[in-house]
Order: structure tokens, then sequence, then C-alpha cells
């Protein structure tokens, strides 16, 4: 299911503009979703949280929440995505470097494509290529499962 044969390239970012981006929507996701509450859960790392906090996974997907860290914990790595709000169904991530461009933004449409397939098939953005557009210069990526 989540298994690349490769991967896209990452983007440069600085650890300041991460903390900016990660606040910022922070508070945005506060002002969209207001019953969120704030849970903390003993981890490493964002990426590791989503394991640790015992989840049954992805609603109607997979429930091998290790295998969702690990591509979450390749993405902090690689874009400077940060975990900021989790759901039964759903994934808030900020994220400090998104692609700027359409050639690095369709194989990470790709790659979100395989972690999520509904934002794709049900989103609002229903092929590849509007998907990959819409993450040119976004960011947060959400995800959500139906």
């Amino acid at each position: 299911m989540l298994i690349r044969r490769s991967r896209a390239p990452s983007t440069e970012r600085s650890t300041g503009s991460s903390r900016r981006i990660r606040s910022q929507y922070a508070r945005a996701f506060l002002v969209q979703n207001p019953h969120a509450r704030l849970g903390l859960v003993s981890a490493p790392r964002g990426a590791d949280a989503l394991t640790a906090c015992g989840g049954d996974g992805p609603l109607n997907y997979d429930g091998d929440t290790a295998r969702f860290s690990a591509v979450v914990r390749d993405w902090e790595e690689r874009f400077g995505a940060r975990v900021v709000g989790l759901g039964s169904s759903t994934l808030h991530l900020s994220v400090a470097a998104p692609p700027n461009g359409l050639d690095d933004a369709l194989p990470i449409a790709a790659e979100h494509f395989a972690f999520c397939p509904d934002n794709v098939w049900q989103g609002a953005h229903p092929t590849l290529a509007a998907y990959a557009e819409h993450l040119i210069d976004l960011n947060c990526w959400e995800f959500w499962w139906d």
C-alpha cells in the first residue's frame, strides 16, 4: 500500500520559517475547528504520536498506524511537515517547504494518493494533475479517509 520505489525530492527550508508556518496553521486550524481539543502524547516526534496515541488508524482504510507514522516521519524530514491535528478519519499537517512548481508537485501528489486516495477520489481536485496543482505553495496538507 505505502511502499515507494522513488520519492519526491525535498525542498529547502529554514527552522524559523517552519515554526512560523506551523504556528500560523495551528491558529487557522483552531479558528476553523473551534471544538478541537488539545491532546498530549509522549512521543519523540509528531509523526510517532500517530502510533503512540493508540488510535485505530484512518477510518475505513487501514488500521496499521505505524505505516502512516513512517510516511509522515519521512515528510517531516523532507518538507518540514508537522502534525497539527488528528482525528479518527483526518490528519492535518503544516508544511514548511511545499512544492513550488508542477514538476515537484506531481510526485508528491502521487505520494499523497498512495497515502490517502480519498483526497483525489472524493476531493475537490478529482485528478492527480489537478491535485498536484493544488499542492503548489500550499503550507498545509489535509487528509481525510472516508
